[in-house]
């Protein structure tokens, strides 16, 4: 386990973890075996890669937030925030979804992100908030669990928490 200089905390995109982000995102992305290609625009103009990412915007049709956790120079994860849900996000996807990157999994930053996520939606006027996962994620149920998620339904291939 990696020693942090000091406490991961959510903010807003930063060029400050540009080595620690692109790193991380591309293991992450060799880890699971998907496509690496967003990430050269992101090496290329790091600067405009964030700048595209450090305001609310509007993603899978809805208003969303953007947070990177960070400690540092240390990029941890990503937690994105959609102010409303769509037909859609109320199936899959749900109000805020989340990763955290190798080497920072298992230490419990999941369900601190989520944890300070869940503070930013409520100030963004998100009172009750919807989480999915697959059935077979047991890392983020758990996350989602120790952040008051309780579990409602299976509707198609995901579990729906909703947290008061």
């Amino acid at each position: 386990m990696i020693t942090l200089p000091e406490t991961p905390r959510l903010v807003r995109p930063t060029t400050a973890v540009r080595i620690s982000y692109l790193t991380g995102e591309q293991a992450d992305c060799l880890l699971r075996g998907t496509d690496t290609d967003w990430l050269g625009p992101a090496s290329e103009d790091f600067d405009a890669f964030v700048a595209a990412r450090d305001h609310d915007t509007t993603r899978w049709d809805v208003p969303s937030t953007i947070f990177w956790y960070v400690a540092g120079e240390h990029y941890l994860g990503t937690l994105v925030i959609r102010h409303r849900l769509t037909p859609e996000l109320l199936i899959v996807g749900g109000h805020i979804g989340y990763h955290v990157v190798a080497p920072w999994r298992r230490q419990g930053h999941a369900t601190r992100m989520l944890g300070a996520g869940l503070t930013e939606a409520r100030a963004r006027g998100v009172a009750r908030v919807l989480l999915t996962c697959s059935p077979d994620n047991h890392p983020s149920r758990r996350v989602m669990e120790a952040n008051g998620g309780r579990l409602d339904e299976q509707l198609g291939d995901e579990l729906r928490f909703w947290i008061d």
